[in-house]
Formats: C-alpha cells, sequence, structure tokens
C-alpha cells in the first residue's frame, strides 16, 4: 500500500508561468510520492497558463493537460487539499501575505526569473522558458529524491529551504 502523497502547492503571482512548470514537472517526476498544485496571489480574470510555458513542457515530454491559472484562495477552503509544502516560486508572492495554510505546512521560497517579462524573439522566449524550466527541473530531481526520513514536517521545511539556495 501506498503512503500518502506530500502535497506541494507552487505560488506565483499570475500563476502561468513559474508555477505552472512547476506544478507540472513535480506531478512528472513525483511518482506517486508527490501530488503537485499551484496557483496565484493575483491571477489575471480568464488567465491562462502561458502558451511558451505549455509549449517548453510538451517539448520536454511533460503533460499539460489539466493545467489551468487559479487564485490561492481556492487553496484556503475548507475543502481544499492539505498542504504539506508551500512553495513560492516568484518574488512577487514571496512578500506577500499568503492565506492561513489549515495545518501550517511547511513553507520554502526558490526565487526565477519570469520567463515572459521582457523583450525578444519569439526564440528568444522560448529559451527564457527553457532555462526556467531547467532550474526548476533542478531542483525538484533533488526534492523528490530526499530520503523517506527528510520529509517529515520540520525536515521537509529545512530541505525546501536548503534547495531554495542551490
Amino acid at each position: 500500500m501506498n503512503p500518502k502523497p506530500i502535497n506541494v502547492l507552487f505560488l506565483c503571482t499570475h500563476n502561468s508561468a513559474r508555477s505552472i512548470l512547476a506544478e507540472a514537472v513535480l506531478n512528472h517526476i513525483g511518482k506517486d510520492r508527490f501530488k503537485a498544485y499551484s496557483a496565484g496571489s493575483s491571477p489575471r480574470e480568464n488567465q491562462q497558463p502561458n502558451p511558451l510555458g505549455l509549449q517548453v513542457l510538451r517539448t520536454a515530454g511533460i503533460p499539460t493537460e489539466g493545467l489551468r491559472s487559479k487564485s490561492w484562495d481556492k487553496f484556503a477552503l475548507p475543502d481544499a487539499p492539505h498542504m504539506d509544502l508551500v512553495i513560492t516560486v516568484c518574488d512577487n508572492a514571496a512578500g506577500e501575505v499568503c492565506p492561513f495554510w489549515p495545518g501550517q505546512p511547511a513553507t520554502a521560497h526558490w526565487g526565477y526569473a519570469d520567463p515572459s517579462e521582457g523583450d525578444g524573439t519569439e526564440a528568444q522566449k522560448l529559451e527564457a522558458f527553457r532555462q526556467t524550466l531547467h532550474a526548476i527541473r533542478r531542483r525538484l530531481d533533488l526534492l523528490v529524491n530526499l530520503p523517506p526520513a527528510s520529509v517529515d514536517k520540520l525536515m521537509l521545511q529545512t530541505s525546501a529551504r536548503g534547495l531554495g539556495r542551490s
């Protein structure tokens, strides 16, 4: 019998790029040990995942079905899944006051530059998304390979925060 997966919520401002990439990657590589979600502190009305982000995920062989932008308010509701770890992936969300998370999950900040900002050719923008995907993947590969003893609540927070400095 498999133990209950570790629920991880990735937060960003609009939930259209970095948090979506992290959700997709962790669900792809986390096997049955992790279940990832993503949300934004202030997604725009009718916000959708960035098409370039979806393109780099598909090119990397990572499924994109079911990915959508949503507010973090959804995860503070009583019927929301219990989060074990909440990771902010952009500097804007790191400084914002987060809602109360039931169960007081472990928290960490992994800052990444926004690949959707800046000018450039379509190829340059796509490369920015590819680089961000690889940076996120490196940390998530380390997270999913932590020994089971490192994923109890206190060790999970210490481990996740340490990965944020790598």
